[in-house]
């Protein structure tokens, strides 16, 4: 029986591989699995070598205080996948640790066909990164059909398979109706799926909250959690004791959810792809520590941190970056949005426009699949 190997670093890796091996699955059952995933690959019967919270670090402080544990959990993933002696690692996202490892597992052991899912954003800094994928990455699978000139030119075979959060189409019949008051209108918030995001983000997002409900209490708001860390959402919530506000972690009722915001807050990151796709109106947030800010802004060589921004090099979407996150600034953005309808109108044609250049003509994770399958067959 053939082998595939599912190497994930994060929870958004963790959904994109269980979304393209369910396909999998459904055209060639014969495959042998094994992970390092969380909730949805092992809701598919993925069965994971470790918790995927063990290896999900964020910024450069955190990855050099954590250096020995992520150093030994990448030795201890290499000796289980060549231990497994799978026929394809499928590496998904979370390059600082899945191309280490495969890396690694590709000395060891050539034969291992390595494919690699999101290609890593040498767009956005390092570019000179490629050359080296070439040494152990035989196919990679983009987001994005710009990417494609950076691996052609270093001869690395790539398909771009599409953003499957472009494909998300809210058509579930799920009544929300219990959750939300019909004299309210709702406001999403997104803070992030790591607990280091969570910690820095939630307590900024709940003051908005507050200073959002001395001015009006029309608003809803609904914050959107992982699985992995509803329950941290949950405790900064209760401390803060808002009535109008509650927390999700159900991905069709998120959906469901998101589709009728009136607007929506969101941690810089791809979940903005989703919200854009929806024509939901929205701003990014984002803040780390100030050293990791100071070496991320000397090596990036874009001028924004939004996939539509980038594509655009102008802002449609407004970001509120390290100092201007902040609960102040975070309100008056919003509120200055919702007295100007004809803004959220503006915004939402111009991503409109850039999500049409940048989609695929099918779904992602069928694509992923079957060049999964070419290869399990070949």
């Amino acid at each position: 029986m053939k082998r595939i190997f599912i190497l994930t670093g994060e929870t958004s890796g963790d959904k994109l591989a269980a979304s393209a091996i369910s396909k999998l699955k459904q055209v060639n059952p014969d495959i042998e699995y094994l992970s390092v995933g969380g909730s949805y690959l092992n809701s598919i019967g993925i069965e994971s070598i470790f918790d995927l919270k063990e290896i999900t670090y964020i910024g450069f402080t955190s990855v050099v205080l954590n250096i020995f544990k992520i150093r030994n959990k990448i030795n201890q993933t290499v000796a289980e996948i060549i231990k497994f002696n799978p026929d394809i690692l499928f590496s998904v996202d979370s390059p600082d640790f899945t191309l280490r490892v495969a890396e690694k597992v590709k000395k060891i052991n050539s034969k291992i066909k390595v494919i690699h899912y999101v290609a890593p954003q040498v767009w956005i800094w390092r570019e000179n990164r490629v050359k080296n994928f070439k040494k152990f990455v035989d196919h990679m699978l983009l987001l994005f059909n710009f990417e494609k000139k950076y691996f052609d030119k270093e001869n690395i075979p790539n398909t771009f398979v599409g953003h499957p959060l472009l494909e998300n189409d809210d058509k579930s019949k799920i009544d929300i109706s219990s959750l939300i008051k019909k004299e309210k209108k709702i406001i999403s918030i997104f803070p992030g799926s790591r607990n280091s995001e969570i910690n820095v983000l939630l307590p900024i997002l709940i003051n908005f909250v507050k200073m959002m409900n001395k001015k009006s209490n029309d608003y809803e708001f609904f914050f959107h959690a992982t699985h992995e860390n509803k329950q941290t959402c949950i405790n900064f919530l209760n401390k803060a004791n808002l009535p109008n506000s509650q927390i999700i972690s159900e991905e069709e009722i998120k959906l469901k959810i998101l589709s009728n915001s009136k607007f929506a807050v969101a941690k810089s990151g791809t979940i903005s792809l989703e919200i854009c796709n929806l024509n939901i109106p929205s701003i990014i947030i984002y803040k780390i520590n100030f050293i990791n800010y100071l070496i991320m802004k000397s090596l990036v060589k874009v001028r924004f941190a939004n996939i539509i921004n980038i594509i655009n090099d102008k802002e449609i979407i407004p970001e509120l970056l390290q100092s201007e996150c902040n609960s102040k600034e975070i309100f008056n953005t919003v509120m200055y949005f919702l007295k100007h309808p004809e803004l959220m109108r503006k915004q939402i044609e111009s991503t409109k426009k850039t999500l049409n250049e940048i989609k695929s003509k099918s779904s992602s994770a069928v694509e992923v699949s079957a060049i999964l399958n070419k290869y399990i067959i070949s």
